[in-house]
């Protein structure tokens, strides 16, 4: 391959790996954020548990309607969770295989050079001696 063509597909390969690692980061703080929702949820679930007080009937009603809202609030971010650690392994996934490629890249760069660096140097073997020693009587 051409040295050129390599060089821009190694640019092109390095910045897809860049923009897949950075969705990775993307996809682990939507992870961190959901689970930090859901911790959240279960905290506000447990702060409406009921408790005696002079208006039982009115507060308990109301408490079991916030409690049936936020079991439901607590479901969906459940499945959230589950969501974003499925596009978290699919993230991972695609990082894994961006890095395969660049690598792949890198090493017919690597493989281009060493191929070079024969080149030259059977040439130089080839090559007629360059300098000529004359030995002039003294």
């Amino acid at each position: 391959m051409d040295r050129k063509k390599l060089d821009r597909i190694h640019r092109v390969r390095t910045m897809q790996l860049n923009l897949v690692r950075a969705a990775e980061a993307e996809a682990h703080a939507k992870v961190e954020s959901e689970f930090a929702l859901r911790a959240r949820i279960a905290q506000l679930a447990a702060g409406v548990a009921p408790q005696p007080s002079a208006a039982e009937g009115i507060s308990f009603a109301a408490a079991a309607i916030y409690r049936e809202r936020l079991h439901s609030s607590a479901q969906a971010a459940e499945q959230r969770v589950v969501n974003a650690n499925f596009r978290v392994q699919q993230a991972s996934a695609a990082t894994r295989a961006a890095r395969q490629d660049q690598h792949a890249v890198e090493k017919l760069i690597e493989r281009d050079d060493a191929a070079e660096a024969l080149r030259q140097l059977r040439a130089l073997e080839a090559a007629p001696p360059s300098r000529v020693i004359r030995h002039d009587p003294c």
